[in-house]
């Protein structure tokens, strides 16, 4: 199954020079725990970052800095890590094992964001497989109970 089918299209963006106390109160008000950072114009927007609450409480913070003074691009990492939308669910989480993050960006083969996908998403998508497998064997068990009477 290609991650494009699994990912959350609803995503939150901001700017470079969006304000770390903007960025917080996007957050807030949209109930993420991540931006992800765009440039580009209208048509042609792509993700270059990606900022999450705990980058807020670990950069700006915790050493007691201003937060309506610094930017995302203060404290965004250098380089995004992003997933294309038709790759798979078991090389986009050997991915994140590789890249260390838990969050990936969705882009096209031409780099525009078409959602985000997150460990969450997939532990849901494994744990509702796995329900699936389990009631297999309990549909097994019962069918060859009722054919062995």
């Amino acid at each position: 199954m290609p991650i494009g089918d699994i990912c959350i299209r609803e995503v939150v963006t901001a700017t470079r020079d969006t304000t770390i106390q903007e960025a917080a109160q996007l957050m807030r008000e949209n109930h993420v725990g991540d931006l992800v950072v765009m440039q580009g114009s209208n048509g042609n927007r792509t993700p270059v970052g990606i900022v999450t609450d705990r980058d807020i409480v670990v950069a700006v913070v915790a050493p007691d800095l201003d937060p309506a003074v610094l930017t995302l691009e203060d404290i965004m990492s250098p380089e995004l890590e992003t997933a294309m939308e038709d790759q798979g669910v078991f090389e986009t989480i050997n991915q994140m094992r590789a890249a260390g993050v838990r969050r990936l960006p969705v882009v096209t083969r031409g780099g525009t964001l078409v959602g985000i996908l997150s460990i969450d998403d997939l532990i849901q998508l494994l744990a509702e497989e796995m329900t699936e497998l389990a009631k297999l064997i309990s549909r097994e068990q019962r069918r060859e109970a009722h054919v062995r009477r």
